[in-house]
Order: structure tokens, then sequence, then C-alpha cells
């Protein structure tokens, strides 16, 4: 059987290094690439037509954009509309990234912590500059909770303030560590069917199991590669909210 964890290993395609740095072009840097493209290709062709009765892909175009839209509109409210761009594009990385990576020999980055981390340290950073742009030291009220009593304070500002900083880690582990495991369960199980294959007809016969069993994860990795998306997006929308809406 092959080594599952293989699939993880980030393999240098263009090696380049330049002051001590490694800065080489990889099998991670292909797919990110590939998302990009597929992904640009794919809704400007949607959308060159504009037809009036839309054709499939405009149709997908249009559901996206509807999505997103209502994702923001849900949880951020009317003054979040200026924060589309941003939604929407990190929803398009994260769900490409996920669906490309259930391609037999893909590289799927979002099974990355380095990868998931940027983008929640990204929200991070950009809730932090822009709530404090906005409201200035006002935006630091967000650790005081309204109706919370004075003497509470020395224990609920350290319990906000501890909830606020761990966002990044909890956004970036959880796509992670649901990717990862999720390809090796797949993986695993693919290796017992080839294993079995190889034993003659009553391994063929046992081998259908665990064959059996893959089909059906992946379907179901194919449906977290989908929930995953929308749940690292709509939990960038609820802390986006924070620039927007101090206290609600």
């Amino acid at each position: 059987m092959s080594d599952p964890i293989h699939q993880f290993v980030i393999q240098p395609i263009i090696p380049l290094e330049i002051g001590g740095v490694d800065l080489s072009f990889t099998n991670s840097s292909v797919m990110m690439v590939l998302a990009i493209l597929v992904s640009t290709i794919t809704l400007s062709l949607a959308t060159n037509r504009k037809a009036l009765v839309p054709g499939r892909l405009q149709v997908l175009s249009e559901m996206l954009y509807e999505f997103v839209a209502n994702m923001i509109r849900e949880n951020i409210g009317s003054g979040g509309r200026h924060y589309f761009p941003l939604v929407f594009t990190l929803f398009m990385v994260v769900l490409m990234g996920n669906l490309l990576g259930m391609i037999p020999y893909a590289f799927t980055y979002t099974s990355h912590i380095i990868v998931t981390g940027a983008l929640a340290m990204m929200i991070f950073f950009a809730v932090l500059l822009i709530g404090i742009i906005r409201h200035g030291v006002s935006f630091f009220s967000l650790f005081v909770p309204p109706g919370v009593p004075f003497w509470l304070f020395p224990l609920i500002i350290p319990i906000e303030l501890i909830s606020f900083m761990v966002r990044p880690v909890t956004l970036s582990v959880r796509l992670f560590a649901n990717m990862m495991a999720g390809h090796l369960m797949l993986k695993v199980f693919a290796g017992f069917s080839v294993a079995m294959l190889s034993m003659g007809i009553g391994g063929f016969v046992v081998g259908l199991v665990p064959m059996l069993f893959n089909v059906i994860l992946i379907a179901f990795e194919i449906l977290i590669a989908l929930l995953h998306a929308y749940v690292f997006t709509v939990l960038s929308c609820i802390y986006l909210k924070d620039t927007v809406d101090l206290h609600h």
C-alpha cells in the first residue's frame, strides 16, 4: 500500500532560491494557478454573452453571485456590500482548492495549514485594521459586551480577547483538518482495494467492499468540499461584521 501521506508532500517543479529563501514553483503553486485560470475563464465566459435566456455557465455564475451576495446580506448586513469582491474571491479560492483536489493525482492546497492559515490571517488583520480605521479606539469596545457589570470586566475582557485572537486558528485548522482527513481516508480505502484485488479471486471479492466504501467516501468528500468552502466564507463574513457593527 502506497504511503497515504505522500499526497500532501510539497514537490518543487521549478526550483528557485533567492537569498537562501526557497521560492520554488511547486505542485501546490500549479494547483493555485489552475484554480485561478479555471474560475477566471469560467466566470468570464459565463458573463460574456449576458443573454436574456441564460445558458448553463451564466446560470452557474449568477447562482454563485447570488449565493455570496445573500451570505453577505444575512451575516454582515447592507453595510457589507463593499466586501463582496473580497468575500467572493475568498469563496472561489477555497472552493476551487477543495474541488480541484478531488481530481486523481491532483494536489489539494487547502489541505495545508500554511495556505488556510494565510487566508485566515488575512481576514483577521482585515477586521483589525478596518475596524480601527472606521471606529478608532471605540473598536476595542468589542471586548466589552454591552450590559456587563463593571466588576465582571477583569473576567470578561480576557475571555473576549482570547476568543478574538484564536479566530484565525480555528478558521484555518477547521478547513485544513477536514480536507486532510478526507483525503487520507480515500487513500487508505483505495490502498486496501488495490491490495485485496491482487490476492486472487477471494481477494477480488473482498476488495470490492473497501472499493464500495471509497465510492461513497468520494461523494461524501465532494459534499464536504462544498460545505467547508461555505463554512470558511460564512465565518469570515461573521468576523467582518465587527467592522460594521461592533455589538451584535
